[in-house]
This record gives structure tokens, sequence and C-alpha cells, in this order.
């Protein structure tokens, strides 16, 4: 394996080509806004994923076709905040806190992670049986007087053939004595597709794809709204084929359980368009317990997350700890998580969706 550190001084206004390996590229650019980004990228497609802005992923795009949510945002912005420059494809969420905060919470939403000024960044290349990989990878150093001190190192993984990419994150309790809470969830922002069907290991039912009947407080709910709610709590089945004019606007929510796995651990789940293609999230539920599906269609923003992996449900710190859902990592201790995302095109999907049920 080969390891490139990146250096902040090494990304101007106009986009070069920094390493190439076996059919892949990585390139360095710098947004208007002054965000660094690399463009990593191969025949089939690529993606943006911004090393010192909490390592998340800016747009991805294959097959021709993008996969990213469409927001206000041309361009990412240096900020603190996710809601500050949200129209990213994927974000790391947490780590300490996560969701939306209720009533009595002090954290911003998401947590800290999302827009964390990483300290590194750097290219790793490599060949495994997939064929030939390229890893953007970083770390970033969390300390606070008389709180937390970890240590988080994000990555994704893209291959030379694939239209698949792997997105990961491990993260160390670096305190000599004390457990730190830990919230995490994979927040993967794909596009809605009008249209777009959801396919899922698991029955649309209220027991296995629950609605969230409760309003945040950033959603101004209407009658309508409501009703669309209690249709969908007593019928799910009503979510799987997504269009604009079926009421996501505002949010949908739901909570996904009892997902069934594959011989490897993982659950597998799409979001096929109506031209035979599909987006893609495989996962071990093992290592993420939570499903949690976000639709929006709204005027300025449009996403449909049908596959947030999560350690926790996006209701803030307050209600997931009463919930028993805030893990406490050990001192000394590491915990990983890594989810599977990208394009399938029409023939990949066809095999792969002959698993699914109806």
């Amino acid at each position: 394996m080969t390891r490139i550190h990146l250096d902040r001084r090494s990304f101007g206004d106009t986009e070069r080509l920094a390493v190439e390996h076996d059919g892949l590229t990585a390139s360095l650019f710098r947004y208007p806004t002054g965000v660094e980004a690399v463009r990593l990228a191969n025949a089939r497609g690529a993606l943006v994923v911004l090393p010192y802005l909490g390592q998340m992923i800016w747009s991805a795009a294959f097959d021709g076709v993008d996969l990213t949510m469409r927001s206000m945002f041309k361009a990412p912005r240096p900020v603190r905040t996710i809601a500050e420059t949200y129209g990213c494809f994927a974000f790391h969420s947490g780590l300490l806190r996560n969701g939306v905060p209720g009533p009595t919470d002090t954290h911003p939403a998401h947590g800290e992670m999302p827009c964390a000024p990483m300290d590194s960044a750097g290219i790793e290349l490599g060949t495994d049986a997939r064929g030939p990989w390229m890893r953007l990878f970083g770390a970033y150093e969390y300390a606070m007087g008389f709180g937390a001190h970890y240590m988080a190192r994000p990555s994704v993984t893209l291959h030379a053939a694939d239209a698949r990419f792997d997105m990961a994150m491990e993260v160390t309790n670096l305190s000599a004595g004390d457990a730190m809470d830990l919230m995490y969830m994979a927040h993967v922002n794909y596009a809605f597709v009008e249209g777009g069907e959801i396919l899922q290991q698991a029955p649309y039912d209220a027991t296995h794809t629950a609605v969230r009947r409760a309003v945040p407080a950033h959603v101004a709910p209407n009658r309508t709204y409501l009703a669309r709610i209690e249709a969908l709590a007593s019928d799910p089945s009503g979510s799987r084929v997504i269009r604009q004019a079926d009421g996501f606007d505002p949010e949908q929510v739901f909570y996904l359980t009892g997902l069934a796995t594959d011989a490897q651990g993982a659950t597998t789940m799409l979001l096929r368009r109506p031209q035979g293609d599909a987006f893609l999230a495989r996962y071990r539920p093992a290592d993420f317990p939570k499903t949690v599906r976000w639709i929006l269609a709204g005027h300025d923003q449009s996403v449909c997350a049908f596959a947030l992996p999560a350690t926790c449900e996006p209701e803030g710190y307050t209600a997931e700890k009463a919930k028993g859902n805030v893990i406490r990592l050990p001192a000394g201790s590491t915990a990983r998580y890594s989810v599977e995302l990208g394009h399938l095109d029409a023939a990949e999907c066809a095999a792969l969706a002959l698993g699914f049920r109806d």
C-alpha cells in the first residue's frame, strides 16, 4: 500500500491532477468559497470529497447520473454547523451528540463532526480482490477540557471498475480512564427520484416501517401533512414509490426494523429509478442497529435519504439517552463503521433486485 500525505498549500483555484493509480485519479482544487476538495474518479464517475471539512462527500455522480440531493448551495462553505452548508451527498453525523436537538438539548443539529476542521488528510493506494482502489483518509482529534477526548478517522474508498464506494468512520476514545458518549449516523443524502421505488429487506407494514409521528421543531405542520402522517402510520406501503405530489413537503421520516441480512450479515436497500438503474446502500445492522429514512421534496431542497444507518435515532441527545440509544465507548476502545454506497446500472440492479421480497 502507498500512502500520500496532503498539504493545504497544494490546493489551488485551478483543478490539477495529483495522483494516478491503475484507472483511478485524484485531482485537487479549491472552491471559490475557500473550501479544499479532492475529486476521486474512475471510468464510471467521480466523488468530490472535502478533506478538511468533516471529510464530507460533497457530490457523487456515476454512469452519467447525479446521486446528490438538490439544494440551494452551489458550493460548500467553511462553516461549523451542517445547516449552514446543507447540500452534500453524505456527512458523518455525531459523534458525541446526534440528531435534531430537543427542547433541553444544547448541541448543534447532527453534532460536532459534520463540519469538523480536520487535522490531516491523505490518499492511500492499493489493490485487493475487487481490483485497484484509492482511498481518501483523514484524522481529527477532538479534545475538550473537562470533557471528551477522541480521535476520528473517516475515509472514502473507490475501486477502479465500480460505481460503488465505501464510506467509513473509525473513532477511538483517547481518554486515560473515562468512557465517552457515542452517537453515529452515516447521513447519506441521495437525490429525490420522481417515481423511484424503494426496495428494502423488510415488509412495508407498520411494524417494520414505522412513520415518525412526532413533529420536529423545524417543521411547520398543517392538516394535510398531519393526515399524511396518519395514513402512512397505518399503511407505510404508500411510501414505497415516491412522488412529489404524495406529500413529502414538509419531510417524512421513518424508522426501519427487522431488516433481513445476507451471509455476510449485511442488509441491502435500493432506490430504483424508473430507468431501471438504482442507488445503493449496504451495511451491517449489527453495527448500525437503527435505520432511519428521510424524504423531502421541497421548493429549495429535495432528498431521498432512503437508508440512514445509525447507532441511534435522530431525536437529539436527551431523548436518545432516555431510550438507551447512546453508546458508552470505554477508554482506549475503538468503534468502526462502514457503509457501501453508489450507483447500479440497469443490469446490476436487475441482478440484485431478484433477492428482494414483493
